[in-house]
């Protein structure tokens, strides 16, 4: 895939006019290749690794995004990382600095794998994506899960896709000596 590219995001399908039906074509086992790829951070509270104040960090976040123009509508992702049990970070890619919102960027590869269940199923899907990368003789770096549809949409749809990307880098080697 081309650098800072992600799989087409199809929102064609949108009957509830929230999140789009998600299409996985494209996104399964995709290796993506970051450089410098822009995005804004938001950070959300946890409690035991569920989300607290999720919905309204992510209307006021894409409010921002949309009202900067900084989204294409087919190459929408966001990155959810949970550095500990009581926070989230997220990260929303834009394709131009968003003004008032913190900005970061991220350079390295990525390999994705869609999953379907309910959010509880997370660490199984770390632990499937490590074997998975490990079988592609690279190691995972840090992982993410992009939620691609909200609780009231995966109620909806009555299914719920994941997609688990993983950062990935070569297998550390120890020398001797």
């Amino acid at each position: 895939m081309e650098t800072n590219r992600l799989p087409r995001y199809d929102v064609s399908d949108n009957p509830t006019h929230c999140c789009p039906r998600f299409n996985s074509q494209g996104w399964d086992e995709q290796e993506l290749h970051f450089s410098a790829k822009r995005f804004v951070m938001a950070k959300t509270r946890s409690l035991c690794h569920v989300p607290l104040n999720m919905h309204s960090v992510f209307k006021k976040t894409l409010a921002a995004i949309d009202k900067a123009d900084a989204q294409e509508a087919e190459q929408f992702i966001v990155l959810s990382h949970d550095p500990s049990a009581w926070a989230a970070e997220h990260y929303f890619a834009v394709n131009r600095d968003v003004p008032g919102q913190k900005m970061l960027q991220l350079s390295g590869d990525y390999l994705t794998k869609v999953f379907e269940g309910p959010y509880s199923d997370a660490p199984n899907w770390a632990r499937h994506m490590t074997s998975l990368v490990r079988s592609r003789g690279k190691q995972v770096l840090k992982h993410y899960f992009f939620y691609t549809t909200c609780p009231t949409c995966a109620k909806y749809y009555g299914k719920n896709p994941v997609v688990a990307v993983a950062e990935v880098g070569p297998v550390a080697t120890s020398h001797g000596g």
